[in-house]
């Protein structure tokens, strides 16, 4: 058996035991949380040890130079996102009045990851848009 077949064999497993500990939550049983929430989070354990073998597994099989561009493109994005994003922009005292701990460095990492969000996403469909003309008048 291929190494695809057992990850789609564990993919639906998975997904079926997070089905019913959904269903548990939703059907509010109190002293079932604690047991499900410590199943979810070796379940996610799981799922992120298995990624992580994977993407090194491409790592080592795949093409290195393309894999570090790419990286390195995201890198970039954080980056100018980061410096882009100034954290003053935003009241901050009505957060604060509530209790909640807001500083300009909170403010900063928000609008940080707003950018990044914004840029990626843009990228994501452009490449998607070009990538569907492209198509089309290749045709």
């Amino acid at each position: 058996m291929n190494t695809h077949k057992i990850i789609k064999i564990i993919a639906f497993a998975l997904a079926i035991l997070g089905s019913i500990f959904a269903l548990m939550i939703i059907s509010g049983s109190d002293g079932m949380i604690d047991n499900i929430l410590f199943i979810t989070y070796a379940v996610l354990g799981l799922v992120l040890a298995l990624v992580l073998i994977f993407v090194l597994k491409g790592l080592v099989t795949g093409d290195i130079k393309k894999t570090l561009m790419t990286v390195g493109a995201f890198l970039a994005v954080i980056f100018i996102t980061y410096a882009m994003s100034s954290g003053t922009d935003l009241d901050l005292q009505p957060f604060n009045d509530k209790g909640l701990g807001i500083t300009e460095a909170t403010s900063k990492n928000v609008g940080a990851g707003l950018y990044a969000f914004y840029v990626l996403a843009f990228l994501a469909i452009g490449s998607m848009l070009f990538g569907g003309v492209k198509k089309i008048l290749n045709k």
